[in-house]
């Protein structure tokens, strides 16, 4: 790029076209219309005010976006769940009264009071806790996850926040430029300098760049209302964008990037603790084949006469215990379809794996195919294109002031170049973005909703995972005498 010179936070400038000489100018009315760099107009443009950084937006971002609060609540969620796992049944106490004869009240009727309990047995509280221990790093990965989604869509927004901002710079100097060129045509057709259809040629060329220009704006305030609800803050108005597309442009490799995304991938590890967490719920589902232990025992008084083996001893009974002990025999229900439904999950999961491994692989395939793409176009636009575009109009700037060449080619060449500029801008946003997904686990949506492990109260109670106070209350209802 012997003729460029890069601007910093904004689009590479190109060689200034030399300044007609003074004897030119006297003997050549064309040659006292200059026309002025992109580059320069560009930062002429550049609006005075606060100007934010990628920094700024992502900090933003990471203290605004709703998803984030919801991925943290997710994790406090499942440590709630884990620990409402372990808790054992509550105990239950009470009174029962029997032998109430209706003729004589007082000397037949007892009296109790008693409590009983649940024990599980087979460690089912501990396999519980298990399955809610993965469900605790399935949430700390998912939050992990989601802060990469929002990160990488908030940069991916910047960098196209910032080409709509370079777009509209360079329209706007596009279109300053057209409307000089009807002025320069009218001034050189009343001079008999110009012909009409040179002057029409200008008033369409300006009309078509204002046109252009208002789409331009257009797309920059619809990305940057994106790129404000991505970080949280809709209303925010728009403010200047810092950075330069040309800088710190990304060589990536393939073989690398695959063997990273296929280790540490969110998703992978995701996907691993969810092959974990059926293996747990396998686990439990057996351990619900073996019975809990029942306890109950009472203390109470009976009104009744006490009749030892020698006879009746014509005292009250007075106080008196008892005490229960049981078990549910498993004889028709041994938790086969829970232990099968199990099974099946953890093969779900396992296969899963597989998929997800495969999915990846054709995901950053096609994502890689577009980061060469924009890499490609990159290079051939800066080293290649862009300056036989700026070589070219140069070429018919000095020949128009030579008076070799008519004006309306210098437009031509004019809006050549701009064209060529957009196309290379377009360029290096696509190429950023593809860098940033490839390098962010392919992970984009951050104002996607996390993934959340519900407790799927289906699953939950073929398996056997429930809370204590829930198992209690089952046992209670059914063993009441």
């Amino acid at each position: 790029m012997s003729e460029m010179q890069h601007q910093p936070g904004g689009p590479p400038a190109q060689a200034t076209p030399q300044q007609p000489q003074n004897t030119q100018q006297e003997s050549n009315p064309h040659a006292g219309h200059q026309m002025q760099t992109p580059a320069t107009q560009a930062q002429q443009t550049t609006p005075p005010g606060p100007v934010m950084t990628l920094a700024d937006v992502e900090r933003t971002a990471l203290q605004n976006n709703p998803t984030l609060a919801q991925a943290e609540s997710a994790i406090r969620a499942a440590q709630g769940r884990r620990r409402q796992a372990g808790l054992w049944p509550n105990p239950t106490v009470g009174y029962q009264g029997e032998e109430f004869a209706f003729r004589a009240f007082g000397d037949k009727s007892e009296h109790f009071a008693f409590i009983e309990q649940t024990i599980p047995l087979g460690g089912k509280l501990k396999k519980s806790q298990r399955i809610f221990e993965r469900e605790v790093q399935q949430a700390e990965i998912e939050a992990t996850a989601q802060k990469a989604r929002v990160l990488n869509t908030v940069r991916m927004l910047y960098y196209e926040t910032l080409g709509a901002q370079q777009m509209v710079d360079l329209r706007t100097e596009l279109a300053r430029i057209a409307r000089d060129a009807v002025k320069t045509t009218s001034e050189l057709l009343n001079v008999g300098q110009a012909d009409r259809p040179d002057h029409l040629e200008a008033e369409i060329e300006s009309q078509q760049v204002e046109l252009e220009l208002e789409s331009a704006r257009n797309n920059l305030r619809q990305v940057w209302q994106l790129l404000a609800s991505v970080i949280g803050t809709p209303a925010m108005s728009p403010m200047r964008l810092a950075g330069n597309l040309e800088e710190n442009l990304p060589t990536l490799d393939q073989e690398t990037l695959m063997a990273t995304l296929l280790q540490e991938s969110p998703e992978i590890k995701r996907a691993r603790v969810e092959v974990e967490r059926a293996q747990a719920v396998l686990a439990r589902a057996k351990a619900e084949r073996i019975p809990d232990l029942f306890l109950r025992g009472g203390i109470g008084y009976s009104s009744e006469f006490l009749e030892t083996a020698n006879g009746a001893t014509g005292r009250r009974t007075g106080p008196e215990a008892n005490v229960q002990i049981g078990i549910t025999l498993p004889v028709f229900n041994r938790n086969q379809g829970g232990i099968a439904a199990a099974e099946a999950e953890l093969a779900i999961a396992e296969r899963e794996m597989t998929r997800l491994e495969l999915s990846l692989r054709v995901r950053l395939a096609q994502a890689f195919r577009d980061y060469n793409n924009a890499a490609d176009a990159v290079r051939r636009y800066r080293e290649v294109i862009l300056p036989r575009a700026e070589r070219a109009y140069n070429l018919y700037l000095a020949s128009f002031r030579q008076m070799a060449a008519s004006y309306p080619q210098v437009l031509i060449s004019q809006r050549t170049m701009f064209q060529v500029r957009e196309q290379y801008l377009n360029a290096l946003v696509e190429l950023k973005q593809n860098a940033i997904q490839l390098e962010g686990f392919l992970l984009t949506g951050g104002l996607d909703a996390p993934r959340f492990q519900s407790a799927e109260p289906a699953r939950v109670e073929m398996t056997g995972v429930r809370s204590g106070g829930q198992g209690s209350a089952d046992h209670v209802e059914n063993r009441r005498p």
